[in-house]
C-alpha cells in the first residue's frame, strides 16, 4: 500500500496504541500562502477532513476498551467485588484455619498411635488393654470430625467467579465449625495422651532394656563358648557343659528373630535367661581345671584317710576288751557292732575310690564329685564310730574315779537356771519351775544308780547329759522370753 493509499483510507502504518505518541507527518501541509490577485484560494480534499474527525472521535473509544483489558491481568477477576469479595476473603481464612487444625489432629493422632502401639508391644495388662479400646474410641471420633471437614471444604468453591455473598457466608460459617469440632477432638486426644504416661514410660523403659539385654545375652553365650574352647584345647573334657551350651541355640535363634515375633516381655525374659546360663557354663568352664586338680587332691587326701582309719578300727577290739574287763555290759553293748561296720565302711569306700578314680579319668566330673562325696560320708561313720569306742573308755574312766565332779556340774547348771528363772520375781513361772524340779529329781536318781557293786556308769553319764541338756532348754526359753519383752 503506498503512502497516498494510506492518507487516503486513514490505515495507520503500525498497530495502534493508545500510549504511543503519534508522530509528526513527513510532509507536513505547506503553510497558507496569500491570495494573489486573479487566483483563487486552494481547498483541503474532503477525504481528509472526515479522516481526522473519525480519528478524534474513536481515540477515547479505544482508550476506555483497552484500559480495563491491560489492568484486568488477561481475563481474572475484577479487583472491586464489594461485600462479595469480602466475604469470600472471610471464608478462605476459615478454610486455612480448618486446615491448619485438620493437619494438627491428623500430626497428633499419628503421634499417638506410635505410642499405643509400643504400649501395646510391651504390655498386656488390663490398662493397656482398656487405653486400646479407648484409643479406638477416639479414632471414630477423629474419623467423624475428619469427615465434616472434608465435606465443607468440597461443598465450597470459593475460587469461583461470580461467588455470591451468601455462598461465602454460608461457606466460612460450615468452615468454621469443622475447625471448632476438630479443636475440640484434639483437646481429648491431648488429656487422653497425658493418661497414657505411666503405661508409657513403662513401656519405654522396657523397650530401652530390650537391646541391651539382647546384647548381653549374645555376649554370654560368645563368652561361653570361648571358655569352653579354651578348656577343650588344654585337654580336659567338658561335654556336659558342651551340651549345655548347644541347648542354648534354639533360645539364641529366636533372639535373633526379635521380639516383634516373640513379644517384648518374652524376649526380655529369655535374654535374661540365656545370659545367667551362659554365664554359668562359662564359669564352670573357667573352674574345670581347678576342679580337675581339686578331685586329683580328693582322691589322694580320702585315699589316706581311709588307709588311717583301717589301721585305727584294728585298735577298737583291745578297748571292747578292757570295757568288758572293767564295766558292766550296759556300759558298753552298744559297740559291740564297731569293728565289724569299720571293717566294712573301709571297704566301702575303698570300692567308691576306685569308682571316683575312674570317673576322674573319663572326666565324669559330676560322678566324681557325687562318690567322692559318698566315700568322704563312708569315712566320717567310720571316724566316728572308732572314735566312739576310746571316748566311752576314757568317760567311764573318769566317772568311775570322780563321779561328783559329773554330778557338780550338772547341780551348778540347775541352780543357776533356777536363779535366772526368779530374777525380778517372787513365785517363779510354772512352765518353768516343773522342768527345772523335775532336773533336779532326775538327777537325785541318777546319783542313787552309782550304789552297789557294779553300778551303771554309762546311765549315769546319759542321765546328766538328759538334765542339762533340759535346763539349756529352759534358760533359752526364759531368755527369749524377756528379750522379746
Amino acid at each position: 500500500m503506498t503512502a497516498r493509499e494510506r492518507d487516503v483510507t486513514a490505515t495507520p502504518s503500525q498497530p495502534y496504541s493508545p500510549f504511543a505518541r503519534r508522530a509528526r507527518p513527513a510532509h507536513p501541509l505547506p503553510a497558507r500562502r496569500s491570495l494573489s490577485p486573479g487566483r483563487r484560494p486552494v481547498s483541503r480534499p474532503r477525504s481528509y477532513v472526515a479522516r481526522d474527525v473519525l480519528t478524534l472521535v474513536a481515540l477515547p473509544l479505544l482508550a476506555a476498551l483497552a484500559l480495563p483489558a491491560a489492568f484486568a491481568g488477561g481475563g481474572t477477576r475484577r479487583w472491586f467485588g464489594g461485600r462479595a469479595e469480602g466475604q469470600r476473603a472471610e471464608a478462605q481464612a476459615a478454610k486455612d484455619a480448618a486446615a491448619a487444625a485438620f493437619y494438627e489432629l491428623d500430626t497428633a493422632q499419628r503421634d499417638l498411635r506410635i505410642s499405643i502401639e509400643t504400649i501395646t508391644a510391651v504390655d498386656d495388662s488390663p490398662a493397656a488393654r482398656r487405653a486400646v479400646s479407648d484409643f479406638e474410641a477416639l479414632g471414630r471420633r477423629i474419623d467423624e470430625a475428619s469427615q465434616k471437614y472434608i465435606t465443607a471444604v468440597d461443598a465450597h468453591d470459593l475460587d469461583r467467579d461470580e461467588l455470591e455473598a451468601s455462598v461465602a457466608a454460608r461457606a466460612r460459617g460450615e468452615l468454621t465449625a469443622a475447625k471448632d469440632e476438630l479443636g475440640r477432638v484434639k483437646s481429648e486426644l491431648d488429656r487422653f495422651e497425658q493418661g497414657l504416661g505411666p503405661l508409657l514410660g513403662k513401656a519405654e523403659t522396657q523397650l530401652a532394656r530390650l537391646a541391651p539385654a539382647v546384647e548381653r545375652a549374645r555376649q554370654a553365650l560368645l563368652a561361653a563358648s570361648n571358655a569352653l574352647d579354651s578348656v577343650r584345647q588344654s585337654g580336659l573334657g567338658a561335654d556336659d557343659l558342651a551340651a549345655r551350651l548347644a541347648a542354648l541355640a534354639p533360645e539364641l535363634t529366636k533372639l535373633n528373630q526379635g521380639a516383634g515375633q516373640h513379644g517384648v516381655p518374652e524376649t526380655l525374659e529369655r535374654a535374661e535367661r540365656v545370659s545367667r546360663e551362659a554365664g554359668a557354663v562359662r564359669a564352670e568352664a573357667a573352674r574345670l581345671p581347678e576342679r580337675a586338680a581339686e578331685i586329683d587332691h580328693r582322691l589322694v587326701s580320702l585315699r589316706t584317710r581311709a588307709q588311717a582309719l583301717t589301721t585305727r578300727s584294728g585298735q577298737v577290739e583291745p578297748v571292747l576288751s578292757e570295757l568288758r574287763r572293767r564295766f558292766s555290759a550296759a556300759c558298753w553293748q552298744d559297740l559291740q557292732h564297731v569293728p565289724d561296720q569299720a571293717e566294712e565302711n573301709v571297704r566301702q569306700a575303698e570300692l567308691k575310690l576306685k569308682e571316683a578314680r575312674a570317673a576322674r579319668e573319663a572326666q565324669r566330673w559330676p560322678d566324681a564329685t557325687s562318690l567322692l562325696a559318698t566315700v568322704r560320708a563312708l569315712l566320717n561313720d567310720t571316724d566316728e564310730a572308732v572314735s566312739a569306742a576310746g571316748d566311752r573308755l576314757r568317760r567311764l574312766n573318769a566317772v568311775q574315779k570322780d563321779p561328783q565332779q559329773e554330778i557338780d556340774r550338772t547341780r551348778f547348771a540347775i541352780r543357776d537356771a533356777q536363779r535366772l528363772a526368779m530374777a525380778g520375781r517372787s513365785t517363779p513361772d510354772p512352765r518353768q519351775a516343773r522342768p527345772l524340779d523335775d532336773s533336779v529329781a532326775r538327777l537325785d536318781r541318777a546319783v542313787a544308780t552309782l550304789e552297789g557293786r557294779h553300778p551303771d556308769y554309762w546311765h549315769f553319764l546319759t542321765e546328766t547329759e538328759a538334765v542339762r541338756q533340759t535346763v539349756a532348754r529352759v534358760v533359752a526359753q526364759i531368755r527369749e522370753e524377756r528379750g522379746g519383752a
